[in-house]
């Protein structure tokens, strides 16, 4: 059995709906189709879940939302009118239900966000199994409910309770029929609805496949490959045949979006293979993602990202190594004001902890600086804005003794001179922390020593 998951572009419109339909239909064993919300139709367009943001703000400011709401509906309408199923009639009950959401009592507004996220998910797994029944297929909605999934944590960044895994392995799959089943999201043990961070159908995906126990997980979109490097940066830059789980987590953290970086997790514990694949090209054989001693790369370095959108605070003290419980307050601090941080590389005397800016305000930036200068007294405290994460990732890099030296020297031929340089222990990946301006150039500069074989 193999799990299939489609991505907004997939099923942005009625055509490519009928593709994925036709993708499903090709292979029985896929009997397990998640869906996304419709994407963009083209570019300037705007994502359906961006739109039920929109939504969920007028709602939440008590402002007419008539427009709004026939703007999100046209787009399923037309999916069925592509179908010649009744659009008006899907429109009348898709309307009527997410009235139904809008007039729904929440605990709070992140719930209310949640809730209404989600829909376009719901709506596009109850029209995608209504266009297949009356294609004759065997085909039903099923909901994150009647699957058994449950979730705990914040409710716009949920995470699966493990119980969820034992009713999930319990859940009978009747052979020759399709669940179509909404990504995205789940309920928490109060029916709240709740939502994996975004691109959380990719997600949902990956728990199935590993609680359904799937000999598959293909995952569709709209490139026929992982490339080694941004296409939009590198010009026809290598496609990736086969790239390890861990590889693909450090890829898909630097900004590799193919592929969500939490969706990985589930597949590492079940032991699943993960398929790359494009709807518009269904037969080219993708990206394969598996457990490393399944695959064997050619060339020292698989892939290289970049992400601009970070911040860097940088503590300075003498002998900041020797104090015990150093790094606790500073955490406990962060904990207070419920921040992550990405990384923290630092040497005897100081310190470097990189945050995502999405996870910051002015407010909090104030704050931080305020009790971590009381809680460690530093000799020096700073904000370094504006960096970008470079990513260079690959399981040979621990091969060659002379690489790191080499990608080092590939920047100062571009005069890029590192703010932040940080290897793990795994050495398959080396961090480069450059100013913002710099991380396109950073990548062209590197990407030629990713062309190398071993």
């Amino acid at each position: 059995m193999k799990i299939i998951k489609f991505g907004g572009s997939s099923l942005a419109t009625g055509s490519e709906v009928e593709k994925a339909i036709n993708i499903v239909r090709a292979d029985p064993a896929r009997q397990v189709m998640v869906v996304s919300a419709p994407g963009k139709r083209f570019s300037g367009d705007v994502k359906v879940t961006d739109l039920l943001n929109e939504l969920a703000t007028a709602t939440q400011a008590g402002q007419d939302t008539t427009t709004l709401v026939e703007q999100i509906l046209v787009r399923y309408m037309t999916i069925a009118d592509h179908f010649e199923l009744d659009g008006q009639r899907v429109g009348d009950h898709f309307r009527n239900h997410l009235q139904t959401i809008a007039e729904t009592d929440y605990p709070n507004s992140e719930f209310l966000f949640a809730a209404f996220l989600a829909q376009g998910e719901w709506m596009n797994a109850h029209l995608i199994a209504q266009i297949m029944a009356k294609l004759h297929l065997n085909a039903r909605c099923v909901s994150p409910a009647d699957l058994g999934m449950v979730v705990v944590g914040s409710p716009r960044q949920a995470q699966l309770a493990p119980s969820s895994y034992d009713r999930l392995a319990d859940f009978p799959l009747i052979p020759g029929e399709t669940i179509v089943v909404p990504g995205f999201f789940a309920f928490d043990q109060q029916g709240h609805i709740a939502t994996f961070a975004r691109g959380g159908s990719d997600i949902t995906g990956a728990i199935l496949a590993r609680g359904l126990g799937a000999t598959l997980y293909e995952n569709f979109t709209d490139v026929s490959a992982i490339y080694a490097a941004d296409p939009h940066i590198i010009a026809h830059p290598r496609p990736i045949n086969t790239l390890t789980y861990r590889e693909m987590r450090e890829l898909a953290y630097a900004g590799f979006s193919v592929f969500n970086d939490e969706a990985i997790i589930p597949a590492i514990q079940g032991n699943i293979r993960i398929n790359i694949k494009n709807t518009n090209d269904p037969e080219a054989p993708g990206t394969m993602i598996a457990p490393t001693k399944e695959v064997n790369h050619h060339h020292l370095i698989t892939g290289i990202a970049a992400s601009d959108g970070y911040t860097v605070l940088y503590i300075h003290r003498y002998l900041l190594n020797r104090e015990v419980g150093m790094t606790m307050k500073i955490l406990q601090v962060l904990a207070k004001y419920h921040v992550s941080y990405d990384q923290m590389p630092g040497g005897i005397d100081d310190l470097s902890i990189i945050f995502a800016k999405k996870h910051l305000t002015t407010a909090i930036e104030a704050a931080l600086t305020r009790e971590i200068t009381t809680a460690v007294a530093p000799d020096r405290l700073k904000w370094l804005p504006d960096l970008a994460i470079v990513e260079v990732v690959g399981e040979g890099l621990s091969h060659r003794t002379d690489l790191i030296a080499r990608i080092l020297t590939q920047l100062a031929t571009v005069e890029i001179a590192p703010a932040i340089i940080s290897q793990g222990a795994a050495r398959i990946n080396l961090t480069i922390g450059v100013d913002t301006t710099q991380a396109a150039a950073a990548v062209q500069a590197l990407y030629a020593l990713s062309e190398e074989e071993k």
